[in-house]
C-alpha cells in the first residue's frame, strides 16, 4: 500500500539523489520540511480507503552520508482490515472506520560508496528502520518494526539522470498481522530543465507482504522547483496498477536547507 507517507519514502533516495543532490555538501547540510500526501484505493475490497499523511522530515548530509528522520501524522478512512503500509489483512468484510494519529517513525542512513564524476555514475546503499509507533488497533500501522536495505544506482546522460534500485525489507510480523519479507524495485528518470526546475517519473514495485494483500505496482510523476539555494518544493501525481497500491495519489512538499 503506497500512501506516500514518511516523506514519500517509496521514491526515497532515488529522487533525492537525482533531483535534490545539490543540497548535500562536504561541510554538512541540515534540511527540514513537511508535505501533505493523499491517496485513495480499494485494495481488493468493495470500499475505497482514503489516507492522508503529513510528515515532519529532517535530513542531514555530510560528505558521502545522508541521515533522515520522518515523523508523520496519519488519517485513514476505510475498511478496518486495511492497514497503512500493508493493505488488506483479512478475507472477511469489515466495517468502515475513520482513525488518525501518529504514524510510524522512520529513520534512514544512506552511504554514497561509489561516485565516478567522469562517467557521471554513482551508487548508494541505504539502511532504513521503520519503528512501529503507529496505533495498530486503529490500523495506522502494524505495531511492529521493519528493517530495510536498499541499493540505488544512477547515471547522468546530458540533462537526464536515470536511476534504479533494489531493496529487501524484513517486515515485522505478529499473530494479528502475519507478514512475509519482501523485495522491491524502483526505476525512473529525472530531466534537469534548468538550474531551478527538474521533472521526472519513477516506477515502484514491491512483492505482496501477506496472503491477503497484493503486490504494489505504481507510477509516480513529479516536479521539483528550487526557489533559491535554501527553499524548494515538490509536487507529484501517482497512479496505481494493482490491488496493493492506491488507485491514485497526489501530494506537495516544501523543504528548507540551512
Amino acid at each position: 500500500m503506497q500512501t506516500k507517507k514518511y516523506t514519500q519514502l517509496m521514491l526515497a533516495s532515488t529522487l533525492v539523489l537525482a533531483a535534490s543532490a545539490s543540497w548535500a555538501s562536504d561541510e554538512g547540510t541540515l534540511s527540514m520540511g513537511t508535505s501533505v500526501n493523499y491517496s485513495s484505493g480499494k485494495y481488493g475490497t468493495q470500499t475505497s480507503t482514503d489516507i492522508t499523511s503529513i510528515p515532519l522530515n529532517v535530513a542531514y548530509d555530510k560528505g558521502p552520508w545522508t541521515f533522515k528522520v520522518s515523523v508523520p501524522y496519519i488519517r485513514i478512512t476505510g475498511p478496518s482490515d486495511v492497514v497503512v503500509g500493508v493493505g488488506k489483512t483479512s478475507t472477511t468484510t469489515s466495517a468502515v472506520r475513520t482513525a488518525s494519529g501518529l504514524g510510524d517513525v522512520v529513520t534512514a542512513a544512506t552511504y554514497n560508496f561509489y561516485n565516478n564524476a567522469e562517467a557521471q555514475f554513482g551508487a548508494d546503499v541505504t539502511g532504513k528502520i521503520k519503528f512501529g509507533t503507529a496505533d495498530s488497533a486503529k490500523g495506522l500501522g502494524t505495531g511492529e518494526n521493519d528493517y530495510s536495505v536498499i541499493l540505488d544506482v544512477y547515471k547522468k546522460v546530458n540533462q537526464l539522470t536515470f536511476f534504479g534500485g533494489i531493496g529487501y525489507t524484513a517486515l515485522g510480523s505478529s499473530a494479528a498481522i502475519p507478514l512475509r519479507n519482501v523485495f522491491s524495485l524502483t526505476a525512473g528518470t529525472v530531466l534537469k530543465m534548468d538550474e531551478k526546475n527538474n521533472a521526472g517519473f519513477a516506477y515502484d514495485y514491491r512483492q505482496k507482504s501477506s496472503a491477503t494483500s497484493a503486490a504494489q505496482s505504481e507510477l509516480t510523476a513529479f516536479y521539483v522547483h528550487k526557489f533559491d539555494k535554501s527553499w524548494k518544493t515538490q509536487t507529484y501525481l501517482l497512479k496505481g496498477f494493482s490491488d496493493g497500491s492506491p488507485e491514485w495519489g497526489a501530494g506537495v512538499s516544501v523543504g528548507y536547507a540551512f
